[in-house]
């Protein structure tokens, strides 16, 4: 699996906004969050092509960069990894350490119920 950094993770979200994106878009999209040169989001692209997270087209001096993975797959992935690290793959543990502090909101415990009822509804067919 693909790590990345917490500073390449803010470019890929940049660039899973929309793409084939120039550099100068993801400068552009990344500025009003973060106060990076464009240089160092360059060195940032420039790490995600090395890792593969992201691939690019030249079309003559222009680079444009694509994702080579999705947002979706990407964060299922790591929260797997993190249930797995810290929860021996157990999700419950996780889930009530954030109800015992009462971080869970209630529209967080309406969005597990339908998660759960819905996998309950396919294990019944």
């Amino acid at each position: 699996m693909i790590e990345l950094s917490k500073a390449e993770f803010e470019v890929m979200e940049a660039l899973w906004q929309g793409y084939p994106a120039k550099s100068s878009e993801i400068i552009e999209r990344l500025s009003s969050d973060t106060e990076w040169h464009d240089k160092t989001i360059k060195t940032l692209l420039g790490r995600l092509v090395k890792k593969q997270a992201v691939s690019f087209e030249k079309e003559g001096r222009i680079y444009n960069y694509r994702p080579t993975i999705g947002r979706e797959d990407y964060t299922l992935k790591q929260s797997q990894n993190l249930i797995q690290r810290f929860f021996s793959g157990r999700i419950a543990p996780l889930v009530s350490g954030f109800a015992k502090t009462e971080q869970l909101s209630q529209q967080d415990i309406n969005e597990l119920k339908a998660v759960i009822k819905e996998w309950e509804d396919k294990q019944g067919k």
